[in-house]
């Protein structure tokens, strides 16, 4: 059994839809980042740089007693590895899918990530920073798309590296961009979309990214805008 420490964000679903297409059991416990789960003492053991995902294997590689893994290409890696699936072993497949997985992990994620924010939950109206990171996002975007104009999948075969990138790609609704505007990833996207085991995975916790309207502010109270994004959230690296 699989213990996944886990919040309804991309990087969540990461790693519920591999549990999900490995088909390895595991049970979900469930965080509220915005009352500060991830700041415990409890937390803080598993990932001190308090953040979700993190996997308690029970079972795990090698034997022993349980095991911690946080960062989730780390983690998409070790379930892949553990399986047997999704990352091949042949040495140039593999690497080909490890390039990839770190394109989302360096890129796609943190620079999407920043669009969000800005978009979704900065106060205010901060052109500047809203331009760079939308524009940076439209960029790595285009990157995919002509990646994928020559490939089915990122690495070629579905893999982690396809994983690690879905759950990014569902949320651009909620920054305004139409997947339809990228031809070729349009056609990846809802390719990956029907697969049963996504459907499955992507649904863990909370699947109101469906539902959630484009571009709207998330309304953050003081104690929740610290503990996301303030005193609270730096303070907890320090000890303090």
């Amino acid at each position: 059994m699989i213990d996944l420490h886990t919040v309804a964000t991309p990087n969540g679903h990461k790693v519920s839809i591999m549990l999900e297409e490995v088909a390895l059991a595991y049970k979900v416990i469930p965080y509220d980042i915005f009352a500060g789960d991830q700041f415990t003492p409890a937390f803080l053991k598993l990932n001190p740089n308090n953040k979700l995902p993190v996997i308690v294997d029970h079972d795990p590689i090698g034997g022993g007693g349980p095991y911690t893994v946080f960062e989730t290409g780390a983690i998409l890696i070790y379930l892949a590895e553990k399986a047997g699936r999704l990352l091949p072993t042949d040495a140039r497949a593999r690497h080909d899918t490890l390039q990839w997985l770190m394109w989302q992990m360096a890129g796609l994620g943190p620079m999407h990530g920043q669009a969000h924010h800005f978009i979704r939950y900065a106060p205010g109206e901060n052109d500047y920073a809203r331009d760079r990171y939308m524009n940076e996002a439209a960029r790595l975007l285009g990157v995919m798309d002509r990646r994928l104009g020559e490939s089915e999948y990122l690495a070629g075969d579905y893999s982690i590296a396809d994983i690690a990138a879905w759950p990014w790609i569902r949320g651009l609704r909620l920054i305004s961009i139409a997947v339809d505007n990228y031809v070729n990833l349009a056609r990846w996207f809802r390719a990956i979309e029907a697969r049963p085991a996504v459907e499955r995975g992507g649904s863990v916790i909370d699947d109101s990214v469906k539902r959630r309207p484009p571009s709207q502010k998330v309304p953050l109270n003081e104690e929740q805008w610290s503990t996301l994004f303030g005193e609270q959230q730096w303070r907890a690296g320090d000890g303090s």
